[in-house]
């Protein structure tokens, strides 16, 4: 499934491109734009076996670099960090578990777009990696030796797991609208990230043999300035 999933991602991406440069206008005004960003994620971890999770608020920041190519069309890349992670859901039991992993992600997007001179709204889609920086643990037990659960069905060998994967990698995509104010763009953007990589070992013999990969949604506020 999962290689089926880049497959299609990496055709899609080509159709983008093709399409353009077989319509290329040469009265069309080409953009470079360079920005930041901020704004929250809403992670979890599809784990197999499965644990049960809270939503949880995580934040997000970043620079990006958009190139437009065409009319309806063009490229961006980003360097952002982001915090990734669970938050575990104890339904019987009074306790708590939160697991916070912050990367450094880079995603390559194409970016396709339409509207008036003002207002565009867009869509974003391609690849990312990333890269774990660090990762911590907030619970009101000690981790490392859990206490006895009433809750059947717990995992308790995650609570002190080291990471064993700190490369990460996956498809994102999401929409959203900017306002253009000259040379200066402010965008608003919804996006959902969904991994292919495992946080854990995935052989029979690991704990989670079926899946460990990150996934989750993202809101940001950018600003842009138009170079050229």
């Amino acid at each position: 499934m999962k290689r089926g999933i880049v497959i299609a991602t990496i055709m899609l991406l080509c159709a983008c491109v093709m399409t353009p440069a077989q319509q290329r206008d040469p009265n069309f005004k080409r953009e470079l734009s360079l920005g930041v960003k901020g704004g929250v994620t809403i992670p979890d971890v599809a784990f197999s076996p499965s644990i049960k999770q809270n939503t949880w608020i995580g934040t997000t920041a970043g620079v990006s670099l958009r190139y437009i190519e065409e009319k309806i069309f063009g490229l961006v890349v980003e360097a952002n960090f982001a915090q990734r992670g669970w938050d575990e859901t104890f339904e019987t039991d009074p306790y708590n578990y939160r697991r916070t992993l912050n990367y450094l992600e880079i995603p390559f997007l194409a970016h396709i777009y339409f509207g008036s001179k003002t207002f565009h709204a867009f869509v974003n889609l391609g690849p990312q990696v990333g890269i774990l920086l660090n990762d911590n643990k907030s619970s009101n037990f000690d981790p490392s030796a859990p206490p006895t659960f009433t809750e059947p069905g717990k995992i308790s060998e995650v609570y002190d797991m080291p990471v064993k994967n700190i490369f990460d990698y996956g498809i994102t995509g999401g929409i959203g609208v900017e306002l253009r104010l000259n040379r200066h763009i402010i965008a608003l953007e919804g996006r959902y990230y969904f991994g292919l990589g495992d946080i854990y070992g995935n052989r029979k013999s690991d704990v989670f043999y079926g899946s460990s990969a990150n996934r989750g949604f993202l809101a940001t506020l950018s600003y842009m300035f138009r170079i050229w």
